[in-house]
């Protein structure tokens, strides 16, 4: 790796999430450049020391490890493999992460096309939402390499506290969907212990503070339910996005000939939030569905 004051690294998406965890790396002391479609959305960090590239063509220029968390795969695809995208441009030796929730076989894509320009390419989506990037304490489950990780892994610390390789080129994403099949039914799980609560004429805030420790405990359920329960519906996480994550998730799995009964009624029942019209709100508004 090389030093501090050497490395260059480069950020793409500075969302919800990517906010927070670009900002980490200017904290640690490091040389940042940002890019994102909406200028206005990295202001912030501009104002805190990065520098601004004008495309992605710029960033992959000027970086030595650039990340990335953009939306869908197919920007995923477009930041990566089109004609102005970091492979094509990229330097010789750099390190690519991608941290979007993606598809396996768009990571094992882009590893061997970056593999090919001598760049060393990572799947390695996150989970934590915009609490475990604010706090850098994201789980970042990766694929690839295991020698590009060890090399970027001093990277990856600042911005999480739980980081664990999984294998080859796609094992970070498969990881990723195995945890978002685990949110989707235990948040149709959480709802329904609120209004369940609500319904019973208790105090939900009371009813959290016993089994936010017991064996019904999650994360959801302690950092989640209480916006619920105060009425917000701020995007720690978008709907759109969860519903992404779900439908790559059924497609793995039918690959795989595997029946996800719970992933799929809680797909079905975020289609229809989204329908409503809450697909920018935040994965808690399942408490909506009840609600409507």
């Amino acid at each position: 790796m090389l030093s501090k004051e050497e490395t260059v690294i480069g950020f793409i998406g500075t969302g919800v999430m990517g906010q927070s965890m670009a900002q980490h790396f200017l904290d640690a002391g490091y040389q940042l450049t940002v890019y994102t479609r909406t200028k206005s959305k990295a202001q912030q960090l501009l104002d805190n020391g990065a520098v601004w590239s004008a495309s992605v063509r710029q960033v992959a220029e000027k970086a030595d490890v650039i990340f990335t968390i953009v939306g869908y795969p197919s920007d995923v695809e477009e930041v990566y493999l089109g004609k102005e995208g970091l492979i094509e441009n990229g330097k010789k030796g750099s390190y690519v992460i991608d941290m979007t929730t993606s598809t396996p076989s768009l990571a094992k894509k882009i590893y061997l096309e970056a593999k090919e320009k001598e760049i060393a390419a990572l799947d390695a989506p996150v989970s934590g939402g915009d609490i475990g990037a604010r706090e850098a304490r994201l789980a970042i489950m990766v694929g690839g390499e295991r020698e590009a990780f060890l090399h970027v892994e001093p990277l990856l610390n600042i911005l999480g506290t739980n980081i664990v390789y999984q294998g080859e080129a796609g094992a970070g994403q498969h990881t990723k969907m195995a945890n978002q099949i685990a949110i989707a039914s235990n948040m149709i799980g959480v709802c329904e212990a609120v209004i369940y609560a609500e319904k019973a004429g208790l105090d939900p805030e009371e009813v959290l503070k016993t089994i936010t420790t017991g064996a019904a405990g999650s994360w959801s359920l302690s950092n989640l339910a209480p916006r619920m329960i105060n009425g917000d519906y701020e995007p720690g996480f978008y709907i759109k996005h969860f519903i992404k994550d779900m439908k790559i998730a059924l497609d793995e799995a039918k690959k795989m000939e595997m029946e996800v009964p719970g992933l799929s009624l809680a797909f079905s029942m975020y289609e229809k939030l989204a329908e409503r019209g809450e697909e920018n709100s935040g994965t808690q508004a399942l408490y909506k569905y009840w609600k409507q």
